[in-house]
């Protein structure tokens, strides 16, 4: 069974973006579900025999903390022994396995994993197969709409295989694998995949505002809404969505207040083994759209500790 949701609203998992520490923040602005950066099966089997050797446990290797839940890993990769094995290491630590049929990355498509498995009918039903099997918690998909705009229906015999396997709940990004994230999403994708699914279905793609959000949920009846760019910098959106959508209004947010968010990120990220690298990217993106933000964004890229990013966000405070 699902675990029940605080709101329609889910972040997204996004690679070197949804760490520990921003997954948190959108839990406590509102998020309903947040999920982990998507996740190598074989990284995951490789890793527990290494940790197990120095009795550690994957949370290791894949932080969170229980303040999360519901938490849902994403993973992706095809080997179906490797598949087995690596959701029965997580299974003890997540409330979802999310499985990803969606990521348009040459490097993931090329190991046949992510959005070019929407081209294999029978491997994927032997994957949804093997992960509802192996697993008591609850299998979610996430998916593209198909490959190339050719096969932008391949998404319906996914969702229907899916369904009939056991899977509980499906998120489809209306876009094909070949537009990565140009163009628009077609929402109407989503709507079409709710008509014909019995299960939970959630809209993703080109939501930046709670307006896009309602609108969404009004044009694709979906159950919930999943944001990941739009959410990049900006945990405000979950709040803002949620009072949305009961009152039809929200509060606006300064860039100062932005900053307090950012301030608020980078004490979050003292409890985890965050990179540097993406600490400085996720400054990049709670600058964006701001007063002087560019020359802000120039003096992030050279900053070479946690001490000299703060420095530079604390005088950009002080001019906003």
């Amino acid at each position: 069974m699902l675990p029940k949701f605080s709101s329609r609203a889910f972040l997204a998992p996004m690679a070197g973006v949804s760490d520990p520490a921003l997954r948190l923040q959108c839990k406590k602005m509102g998020a309903g579900l947040v999920v982990t950066e998507f996740t190598s099966i074989h990284s995951i089997v490789a890793k527990e025999s290494q940790l197990k050797e120095r009795m550690k446990t994957i949370q290791e290797f894949i932080e969170f903390s229980d303040e999360e839940r519901p938490l849902s890993i994403q993973l992706f990769g095809s080997d179906l022994t490797a598949l087995e094995k690596a959701a029965k290491i997580v299974e003890p630590y997540f409330d979802i396995i999310d499985y990803n049929m969606g990521c348009p990355a040459p490097h993931i498509t090329q190991q046949m994993a992510g959005g070019a498995l929407l081209q294999e009918v029978n491997l994927t039903q032997q994957i949804f197969s093997t992960l509802v099997n192996a697993v008591k918690k609850p299998v979610t998909l996430k998916i593209r709409s198909g490959v190339t705009d050719a096969s932008k229906f391949l998404f319906r015999d996914i969702a229907e295989i899916a369904e009939d396997e056991g899977i509980q709940m499906i998120t489809l990004h209306p876009r094909t694998v070949s537009q990565g994230y140009s163009g628009n999403a077609d929402w109407n994708l989503i709507k079409e995949l709710k008509e014909i699914s019995g299960i939970p279905i959630v809209g993703n793609g080109d939501i930046t505002t709670p307006e896009d959000a309602k609108n969404m949920i009004d044009d694709t009846n979906c159950d919930y809404v999943m944001i990941g760019r739009g959410a990049m910098g900006n945990p405000f959106l979950f709040e803002q969505i949620n009072d949305y959508l009961k009152t039809n209004s929200y509060n606006e947010y300064s860039f100062k207040d932005r900053l307090d968010s950012f301030f608020d990120y980078l004490h979050l990220t003292n409890q985890y083994t965050i990179k540097f690298a993406h600490i400085k990217g996720q400054a990049m993106r709670f600058t964006k759209g701001m007063k002087g933000g560019s020359k802000l964004r120039s003096k992030i890229t050279l900053s070479k500790n946690i001490e000299e990013l703060e420095k530079i966000m604390n005088d950009g405070y002080a001019s906003s």
